[in-house]
């Protein structure tokens, strides 16, 4: 059988390889402390579980239509409103098998072979596996800690060509926690526009930022670019990974297109995943979400303190997100060498640099904060010994 040179050409999602090394570890009847996946501990909110259970009283479960269920689409749109002062009508919003089958769809919808699509480094791996499976080249943009580790306009205007189509930027990022700042996130989105070229944001982190002195959550990219496309999802600040469901928001234009793709890729999202997801935008739910998010700030300063007295550096403190970026250059080893040896000698999984790209392959480590406070202390201890024990 002829593997395709698409499915060949794909790297492995690191993350995942260091989770699965760390399973086989735990079946052998060791602790692991797992830093390495993007999972918060916490699951989905009671009102949601309750939700589910509800949903599951045998009752015909049929296929959505492909965009969603209208009341959720509906709730998803009155979110935007009620928590980042946005109007968007529900009409333009897809209710997704995960954030993955949104960044799948909007691609599919805007990517033709030979385009080429502006990308950071370091970002999701995902991201740019998705844009050249459909024929894309990906421009891998170098950003360093000047920049937050993301792009600038500066940045992305001297990496355009003729032949770019779109500009993709997750904030707060996946693997740096830190975020665009408003003020240039809205320069770069101006300079796509006026080369009539895409914007796609992901803000599957947002819920989860920092707010603001006056305790407001931050802007969404739609508040200042309304035709931007945005990824988003249940997986993080609803805490449903495993739930696969997610959405995007896009514009007008783009809907029967989006539909027409999720009708053949993915027929619809998960129906009880869907159904259970509106108890996600009550006021219950909401509020345990908001103490999650307080909770998983001071996780990250739990973690920051311990890298700091270990003497690991962490080159920007994240504001969003759940993770941390910190440099290993220091310890002698690669980052991959730092992560292989840290899991069988600590038995801490983390994930190396080469999971995001190419500028920092080799000297950054992803931390994800998302397990609990237990495990977080007991990781940074056997972390302090591994370190300790290289010099």
């Amino acid at each position: 059988m002829r593997i395709s040179q698409r499915a060949l050409a794909v790297a492995p999602f690191y993350a995942m390889e260091f989770g699965k090394h760390a399973a086989t570890l735990e079946s052998q009847g060791h602790h692991v402390v797992k830093l390495s996946i993007g999972e918060p501990d916490f699951g989905a909110p009671p009102a949601v579980l309750n939700a589910l259970r509800e949903a599951m009283d045998g009752r015909p479960m049929p296929y959505t239509a492909a965009l969603g269920l209208p009341e959720l689409r509906q709730a998803i749109a009155r979110f935007y409103r009620n928590e980042h002062g946005v109007d968007v009508d529900p009409a333009r919003v897809v209710v997704t098998a995960g954030a993955s089958a949104a960044l799948v769809l909007a691609t599919a919808a805007l990517v033709d072979p030979g385009d080429e699509v502006i990308i950071s480094d370091p970002s999701y791996p995902c991201n740019r596996q998705i844009v050249e499976s459909f024929g894309a080249q990906v421009t891998l943009v170098p950003a360093t800690a000047a920049t937050r580790f993301q792009l600038d306009a500066a940045s992305v205007k001297s990496s355009w060509t003729d032949r770019t189509r779109g500009v993709m930027i997750a904030t707060p990022s996946n693997p740096t926690g830190t975020s665009v700042p408003a003020g240039e996130l809205a320069a770069i989105c101006e300079l796509a526009r006026e080369r009539d070229a895409w914007r796609m944001v992901d803000e599957i982190y947002l819920n989860l930022s920092d707010h603001d002195e006056h305790g407001r959550p931050p802007r969404s990219v739609l508040s200042f670019d309304p035709d931007a496309i945005v990824i988003n999802s249940f997986s993080k600040y609803f805490g449903m990974t495993g739930w696969r469901l997610g959405w995007c928001v896009v514009p007008e234009i783009l809907v029967p297109a989006m539909e027409r793709l999720a009708q053949n890729y993915f027929l619809c999202a998960s129906a009880p995943a869907q159904h259970a997801a509106l108890a996600c935008f009550t006021a219950e739910s909401l509020a345990v979400c908001e103490a999650r998010r307080v909770e998983l700030a001071e996780r990250r300063a739990l973690v920051l303190e311990g890298l700091a007295r270990i003497g690991l550096p962490v080159p920007v403190p994240p504001d969003g997100a759940f993770y941390v970026y910190f440099d290993v250059g220091q310890s002698g080893l690669t980052s991959w060498q730092f992560c292989e040896r840290a899991l069988h000698e600590a038995h801490v999984s983390l994930t190396p640099g080469r999971d995001f790209g190419t500028h920092t392959a080799d000297t950054h480590v992803r931390l994800s904060y998302a397990a609990s406070t237990e495990e977080l202390r007991e990781g940074l201890t056997r972390l302090g010994r591994f370190v300790a024990a290289l010099s």
